[in-house]
């Protein structure tokens, strides 16, 4: 077993410690998502098309992934091809093929067999994006009563959008029509990585067991009159400074828009 504890054995562990608590699922699933997996090949792979190890279990079929590639050498005893990628990437890569993830198989404390039809609930819940509405807000307030749960998946989903947008405002809302709610704006976001952004939020609200549409999301340039409105009401949330660039296609399943392919 490895030592080091990782994000994802932490949040297997608190799962399986309450399972009856929906929220801890939830945050275990959301780890499993946006976490780097290794997955174990049959082959090198070959441009963006990777062939996984398959391995039976009973009726079902698994791919191996490991969250360390320590883990990945103490499984297999030996140099094997593998290939980097989220867990979304894999999970779609996976869904409606009925093949589930083996992950940490019998070397870390998080060693789970994640069934088929789990893979293809997690990749059907990743793909629910926001919808785009378009009413005039005529009164902004400070936050209030929003989940700490709610709060917490929000710092975890910006803390990974470095230098996607400045900064963002969370604020309470009043729309013309009377509905009310709250909103999350992002000052000078970039535009190719708004809906990066807007489908982060609906993650956040999804994986704290949140009903979808209890924050709307919005886009604002530093010169709109909302974004001063706001800034005197709202909270302001730093995202994080920007990274080096990830170069999409250096490994298969780095960049989102061009999932692995199976063979």
């Amino acid at each position: 077993m490895s030592e080091i504890e990782t994000q994802l054995d932490a949040a297997h562990a608190a799962m399986m410690q309450a399972p009856g608590d929906d929220a801890a699922r939830l945050r275990f699933y959301e780890r499993l998502a946006d976490g780097e997996l290794l997955i174990l090949l049959d082959e090198e792979p070959l441009g963006d098309k990777i062939k996984p190890a398959l391995f039976p279990v009973g009726d079902q079929t698994f791919v191996l992934a490991f969250d360390r590639a320590e883990r990945l050498g103490e499984f297999v005893g030996l140099v094997a091809p593998y290939a980097a990628m989220s867990g979304r990437a894999l999970s779609a890569m996976l869904a409606g093929q009925g093949i589930g993830i083996a992950l940490n198989p019998e070397v870390a404390p998080s060693s789970i067999l994640i069934p088929a039809d789990a893979v293809d609930w997690l990749k059907q819940t990743l793909s629910n994006g926001p919808a785009h509405v378009e009413e005039r807000i005529v009164e902004v307030r400070p936050p209030a009563g929003l989940p700490e749960d709610l709060i917490a998946a929000l710092d975890r989903k910006l803390a990974s959008a470095a230098g996607l947008a400045k900064m963002a405002y969370l604020a309470a809302v009043s729309y013309e029509g009377g509905a009310q709610g709250h909103l999350l704006a992002f000052v000078d976001a970039i535009e190719a990585a708004q809906g990066v952004l807007a489908t982060a939020v609906g993650e956040a609200l999804t994986f704290s067991g949140i009903e979808a549409g209890a924050i709307d999301v919005a886009f604002l340039a530093p010169s709109d009159p909302m974004a001063a409105r706001l800034s005197r009401v709202g909270l302001r949330i730093y995202l994080p400074a920007p990274q080096a660039p990830v170069i999409p296609g250096a490994n298969p399943g780095m960049d989102p828009s061009r999932p692995p392919k199976l063979k």
